[in-house]
């Protein structure tokens, strides 16, 4: 990451095959989820506890997508099979994942994290867990982009 607080920025294809590039969102607060990787025991009730509580995510009117090492065929199956109102953007050669320091132990995957960005395009909150096996509560993710 760079060594100031701004976010770096980047494209990557979602879902549906398009770009979805992080300085179009400046002016809002977004949260980038990183997640090891699709239709994964962990990372289906991760994405899936946040789609319980979208209606709590779209309250704060921050952006929020996830991040995998995943295809773009492979995201669009994972988010129509557990109807996942976020975006899902694919880091295949995990150069995004770089980028935010979300290395993980498991080869060719990011780590589970999240990262929330200020209106400003400020990193406000930075949190990877290094195992990977523990999902973020979304209370906290909430907390910290009210914080943002």
């Amino acid at each position: 990451m760079k060594s100031e607080n701004t976010a770096p920025d980047f494209t990557l294809k979602d879902g549906d095959g398009n770009d979805w590039t992080l300085s179009d969102h400046r002016g809002r607060v977004v949260v980038l989820l990183f997640y090891p990787g699709d239709n994964t025991p962990v990372c289906t009730a991760q994405l899936c506890s946040v789609r319980d509580h979208w209606s709590e995510y779209q309250a704060t009117g921050a952006e929020v997508v996830g991040i995998s090492t995943d295809s773009v065929e492979s995201h669009k199956g994972f988010a129509e099979k557990n109807e996942l109102p976020l975006r899902l953007l694919s880091d295949a050669d995990r150069k995004v994942s770089a980028l935010y320091g979300m290395k993980s132990w498991l080869p060719g995957r990011s780590a589970r994290g999240v990262v929330v960005i200020d209106r400003e395009g400020r990193i406000a909150h930075h949190k990877a867990e290094a195992l990977s096996l523990f999902r973020p509560a979304d209370e906290d993710i909430l907390a910290a982009i009210r914080n943002a």
